[in-house]
């Protein structure tokens, strides 16, 4: 595989799936300390244009890590260098999304992967979206 990173060849795919629970939008809120009423209060978040909850974003974003650092290379160490971000549609209690992420470009010297990012819900609509740069090595 000369035109791979540690197995990794363009057009490399990883799926992650995950249904996001009000347990999961709590325990995110005392982990990251963001406790905005839109996410934890219903009688809050009836007043706004969700009308109800939603998961904060980067919770949703987070299956695409989940994906990059499960699923990818299980077998190797993925680091992930950086992420764009696009927030495409609310995410709320009871939704089951998958990230998809696709190797779009190598960088054979520095053992570097760009992914291309795609967060969908059940119905198919994309709820995040962006793309992302991780570096793959072996384990020791």
């Amino acid at each position: 595989m000369a035109d791979a990173v540690h197995g990794i060849e363009v057009g490399a795919k990883a799926v992650f799936t995950k249904q996001i629970t009000n347990e999961d939008i709590r325990k995110f809120a005392d982990a990251s300390g963001d406790d905005q009423p839109l996410h934890l209060n219903a009688a809050h978040a009836a007043r706004t244009r969700f009308k109800e909850p939603i998961a904060h974003g980067i919770l949703s974003a987070s299956v695409i890590s989940a994906a990059i650092g499960t699923k990818l290379a299980p077998d190797k160490v993925v680091i992930y260098l950086s992420q764009n971000l696009r927030f495409r549609a609310p995410v709320k209690p009871g939704d089951t999304i998958t990230a998809t992420i696709t190797a779009t470009g190598l960088d054979l010297e520095r053992n570097r992967v760009n992914l291309d990012t795609v967060v969908t819900n059940q119905d198919g609509a994309e709820v995040v979206t962006g793309d992302a740069l991780v570096m793959v090595e072996p384990l020791s």
